[in-house]
């Protein structure tokens, strides 16, 4: 897995693996990830599927729980076709800017 920090987040990408092994690699690494805004990389995935988006809804769900933004970066699967419990934005710039937003409920406590 790939990781890159930035200011108030961190973006995780991986290349050459299936979605459910990066799933599961990603679930080994939450407890170190758990107090970080994150920014799921999909973009390198050449087949997904709007199944393979819903795999992330727990960790999202468990993620968003701890006051901390998820959000998946793919233009494979469309929003419209997974739950609005799941960020799914198709650029790694509207994922910084969702994360953004965020952070500024967070902090008006909204």
């Amino acid at each position: 897995m790939v990781f890159n920090n930035e200011e108030s987040l961190i973006i995780i990408s991986q290349e050459n693996i299936s979605i459910d092994i990066f799933l599961q690699n990603l679930e080994k690494e939450y407890s170190k990830l758990k107090n970080d805004n994150l920014v799921v990389d999909l973009l390198g995935f050449s087949k997904l599927t709007p199944y393979n988006v819903l795999s992330f809804l727990e960790i999202s769900k468990k993620h968003k729980k701890n006051g901390k933004s998820f959000v998946l970066v793919s233009g494979k699967v469309s929003y419209d076709d997974v739950p609005e419990e799941i960020n799914l934005v198709p650029t790694l710039q509207e994922a910084r800017d969702i994360v953004e937003m965020e952070e500024i409920e967070r902090d008006l406590g909204i």
